[in-house]
């Protein structure tokens, strides 16, 4: 695993939102490159940035039309070499998201692919080999040539899917992933990746990583995929860094990827902790985090006690955090995220409690996703010091609510939401036992319970994390001692055996003893 990893704390940046620096309505690379201290400042160490190539945008830039050309409304393949440039010399690091399981339906492959004569592009895609015929459980395109057949689709109606082959055939038209064309596929995606870490990449982040090989259950055949791009990797770019959008990480990390996502939907139970209507969070303390700790205690031992599980603030998929919790809870919500195993990842304005912007109409594909996508607010000036355009011109409204968070306030009051990140990042990156392979120990989290207690440990150090969401005192019964308290927000007390935390209190103590 890339040594730069085991500390990495990821700010996720979606350029169109980000910083805008030519007065377009658009965020851009330049704007990104003129934001660096900021994103340092906070503490963060390395980014990902949602897809920036060029693209028709039905699905805000996941339906890409060239794979190695940046889009023009974020500037050029050399202002991105910049930025990469740009963050190395800051000791920072940088995973693009590479969108490998399906494109455009504007992408020179696929237009290639509908053509009826046979050709290199025919079978790049998935296609039956009837109009009258749809791919089994999946969405079609039919009747956009005279190609005889339907093609089969991902997500939205403008991106077909591309072919790697079925694990389990039951058609004719369907092809082994070994097959010429699958392994075409492979190697094309392969030759983009190569292209971009040449440029000076430090990896990806890539999405529906589980999903490229088709009827594949069990997940063996994007297993066997994922493993021929690690052998890739090994040979030219044995640092280059791979986290998967899975979230199976015994299946993610054995095809491979050195971190995987716990997503807001599959068996992970991440959505019990946020997003749900009693989220252990609140401090309403009606949640539960018992289902959460024992799907993360199978999934951390299914991974040999790796634990390289990335938890997220959320993205650009997700409501904010901010739509359900105060500014008191955030802080809550955040000494857990930057004390877990597996590298944290912070939504951008997230950090300064950005809100979800209610009724908007769907702008590229957001529909309900729109309202977590507003561009960032830097201050109190014109349009929240995002962009000098015209309101009108703005990608997507800005926060019109005259209490909107900025950064700017955000940074000169030491209470904010801001500043406590900033201050568990640095707690974070002062002790490898809190950092990405600290191991992990869960002392307290019980059905319908709190606090939530769990033990950080690698060979220097052992760690007490205690998170009390709730509004009501709560304990547990704990026999070790603390000998140094690392952070604290509210009362945390160890006595005779018992820990006791005050509503809405997070502490990490560092042990000396410890019995469990």
């Amino acid at each position: 695993m890339p040594k730069w990893l085991d500390n990495a704390v990821f700010y996720e940046i979606y350029p169109q939102s980000f910083m805008d620096s030519n007065a377009d309505g658009i965020g851009d690379i330049r704007g990104i490159i003129s934001k660096l201290d900021y994103i340092e400042g906070l503490g963060c160490n390395a980014l990902w940035i949602n897809p920036c190539f060029v693209s028709p945008f039905t699905d805000a830039g996941y339906d890409v039309a060239d794979y190695c050309t940046v889009a023009p409304r974020y500037g050029t393949n050399d202002d991105l070499k910049t930025l990469f440039e740009e963050l190395h010399k800051r000791g920072m690091h940088v995973l693009l998201d590479l969108v490998p399981g399906h494109t455009s339906v504007e992408h020179k492959w696929f237009k290639e692919s509908m053509d009826p004569e046979e050709n290199v592009y025919t079978h790049r895609y998935v296609w039956t080999d009837s109009i009258w015929e749809s791919p089994e459980g999946m969405n079609n395109i039919r009747g956009i040539s005279q190609r005889d057949g339907c093609c089969g689709v991902n997500f939205f109606s403008t991106q077909p899917a591309l072919n790697y082959g079925f694990y389990n055939k039951t058609r004719p038209w369907q092809m082994s992933p070994d097959d010429p064309a699958p392994t075409a596929t492979l190697d094309a995606m392969i030759s983009v990746m190569r292209f971009w870490l040449k440029m000076g990449c430090d990896g990806f982040r890539v999405d529906m990583a589980a999903s490229l090989v088709k009827n594949d259950e069990e997940g063996k055949g994007n297993i066997a995929l994922w493993k021929k791009v690690r052998t890739f990797l090994d040979k030219e770019f044995p640092e280059a860094a791979m986290v998967s959008e899975w979230g199976e990480p015994d299946k993610s990390l054995e095809g491979g990827f050195h971190m995987d996502f716990l997503l807001h939907f599959g068996p992970s139970h991440y959505n019990d902790l946020f997003r749900c209507d009693e989220p252990f969070f609140s401090k309403r303390g009606n949640g539960s985090i018992a289902a959460f700790a024992d799907t993360y205690k199978k999934n951390y031992e299914k991974t040999g006690g790796k634990g390289l599980i990335c938890i997220p603030s959320g993205n650009h998929d997700m409501d904010r955090l901010a739509r359900k919790f105060d500014t008191g809870e955030l802080k809550i919500c955040f000494a857990f995220l930057l004390s877990m195993p597996g590298a944290p990842f912070i939504y951008y304005g997230d950090e300064i409690g950005m809100r979800y912007i209610e009724g908007l109409i769907s702008v590229e594909g957001g529909f309900g996703r729109t309202g977590s996508r507003s561009p960032m607010q830097w201050n109190d000036g014109v349009n929240a010091g995002f962009s000098s355009a015209a309101f009108e011109k703005l990608y997507i409204p800005i926060d019109p609510f005259p209490d909107r968070p900025t950064a700017e306030k955000n940074i000169n009051d030491e209470n904010s939401l801001y500043n406590e990140i900033k201050r568990l990042i640095r707690i974070r990156q002062s002790h490898t036992a809190l950092q990405s392979k600290g191991k992990i120990e869960f002392v307290y989290a019980q059905e319908n319970a709190y606090p939530l207690a769990y033990i950080r440990s690698d060979d220097r150090e052992k760690i007490l994390v205690i998170i009390n969401p709730s509004d009501k005192e709560c304990g547990f019964d704990f026999n070790g001692a603390g000998q140094e308290l690392l952070y604290t927000n509210g009362i945390v007390k160890i006595s005779e055996g018992r820990i006791c935390a005050s509503p809405q209190s997070a502490a990490f103590i560092k042990l000396d003893r410890v019995h469990i």
